[in-house]
């Protein structure tokens, strides 16, 4: 397929994302002036949203795997720009977070899909670009966000913030609906091939479910209540999927160490970037003084270095290896935080910030590179539906840690507790790929695999957990299971 549409899509359907919980943070207070609206409904107008989108991310991208990550793109574009006008023209608050939770569902089947996109359409060695670029595009949704939704809220009320995403939505999933790759061939992607888990996916919704609903409300009987009702159901889960003939999660992808280890890394570096930023927020007004826009100001250097860092980290990947690069990144977000909690001279803050987000950046690109790459095309769907779950779980984790931590020994200590637990993190680097080595013998190339011989196979095999990037041959064919790999026309 056309690799300048699946990409100016993909990065469509992030920015949609990013811009989406941005610029509602900024409206919920005028939200609930107009509405009269109470605090814990306000909450729910985010928290329905992340339970819903949570719940089900790794089930929408087994749809794509299975009937085309563009159909999934398009439906899910469709309803989240049809959800965000019906908040718009809400009665009440009640409308408002059940809307927010349709809302959850259309961004579940959207997300994975704007990395499953990705895999079939470049080659594995080429998806360090497209993935730099996508992250970078997040960046700017992500530090824009905030203004335009100040600005949207002041002229025009809260109302004006979900129809911003609209257009793109509309537009852009009216566009992947009317493309039809898939007639060229005549091929369609397997439905048949391997079967829909239908009982793994709701035991997933429910643990992943309860687990989003207990870190964001996390203390009395809900709270418990939740808790252990995620842990059972994913027990129950892993017992389904080590039983089942077609498991949710196929084993080469969850059993791979390096997608484990960059899945961890990024919970960890959402985490402790999401909850940093929440306590800098009372650090910085509370315990300074300063103004919210000073403060905005002041982590300006976040945003840019984390955009800055998104092409910077693809060129160091390719060059020192994951491993290496990965390493340095988490470091340097551990660095950040650090300085964060015993600055206050203006100056060191704003390093601090830079810091922060631009460990942040590298480890994004470079842990969601490890994902996709290693996932079959087959399974990318999936990938890009685990790595989403990671990037919604860790924010919520990060938050909540920074909650309790606040309460026990005020707003500096989460800084410092997360700065540790990003450091803690760097053993589970060990286990992606190192630095690319030529094959002894052999040519790597890009699509096709060159034998000692000279004999191309047509076919690219993933590299094995935790050694290089070099694309390894083992017996000049694979053997497996499953269905061929979708190709790009049949996406």
């Amino acid at each position: 397929m056309n690799r300048a549409r699946t990409l100016s899509s993909s990065v469509a359907g992030a920015v949609v994302v990013a811009l989406d919980g941005t610029v509602l943070t900024v409206a919920q207070p005028t939200l609930q002036r107009d509405l009269h609206a109470s605090l814990a409904q306000v909450q729910w107008t985010s928290t329905g949203y992340l339970v819903a989108v949570a719940s089900l991310l790794v089930f929408a991208g087994r749809l794509g795997d299975l009937y085309g990550h563009r159909r999934l793109f398009a439906v899910g574009m469709l309803g989240f720009g049809a959800a965000s006008a019906g908040i718009a023209l809400a009665p009440g608050v009640g409308w408002v977070i059940g809307l927010r939770v349709v809302q959850g569902l259309f961004g579940a089947l959207l997300q994975p899909a704007t990395l499953g996109m990705l895999r079939p359409a470049y080659p594995p060695e080429g998806l360090r670009r497209p993935i730099a670029v996508r992250t970078a595009a997040i960046g700017v949704a992500a530090a824009a966000g905030p203004v335009v939704g100040g600005a949207l809220t002041t002229a025009l009320g809260w109302r004006s913030v979900f129809l911003l995403n609209v257009v793109p939505c509309l537009a852009f999933g009216a566009l992947a609906l009317a493309s039809r790759e898939g007639a060229r061939t005549g091929r369609k992607p397997p439905r048949a091939a391997v079967a829909l888990d239908v009982p793994g996916a709701l035991l997933l919704a429910v643990a992943l479910a309860c687990l989003v609903h207990t870190l964001v409300t996390p203390l009395g009987v809900t709270g418990a209540a939740g808790a252990a009702v995620a842990a059972v159901a994913g027990c129950v889960f892993v017992r389904h999927e080590r039983r089942t003939p077609s498991p949710l999660l196929p084993p080469d992808v969850v059993g791979s160490p390096a997608v484990g280890a960059a899945l961890a890394l990024l919970v960890t570096a959402s985490a402790a970037l999401n909850g940093g930023l929440f306590a800098c927020v009372y650090v910085l007004q509370d315990d300074l003084g300063l103004t919210p826009l000073r403060t905005a100001l002041l982590s300006l250097p976040l945003a840019v270095l984390l955009i800055a860092a998104a092409p910077a980290s693809a060129v160091l990947s390719r060059r020192a290896g994951a491993r290496h690069t990965v390493v340095t990144a988490t470091a340097v977000l551990s660095g950040g935080l650090l300085i964060l909690a015993h600055a206050s001279v203006p100056a060191v803050l704003g390093f601090g910030f830079a810091l922060l987000g631009a460990g942040f950046g590298a480890v994004m690109v470079v842990a969601t590179h490890v994902v996709v790459r290693r996932a079959p095309a087959r399974a990318a769907g999936v990938a890009g539906g685990l790595q989403q779950t990671a990037m919604n779980v860790g924010p919520v984790l990060g938050v909540a840690s920074a909650t309790v931590l606040m309460d026990v020994g005020g707003a500096r200590s989460p800084l410092v507790v997360l700065a540790v637990a990003a450091a803690a993190a760097v053993p589970l680097c060990g286990a992606l790929p190192g630095r690319t080595r030529a094959v002894p013998g052999g040519v790597t190339t890009g699509r096709t695999r060159t034998v000692p011989g000279g004999v191309p196979t047509g076919r690219a095999e993933a590299p094995s957990a935790g050694g290089s990037d070099t694309e390894h041959i083992r017996h000049g064919a694979e053997r497996s299971p499953f269905p061929p790999s979708l190709r790009d026309d049949e996406v």
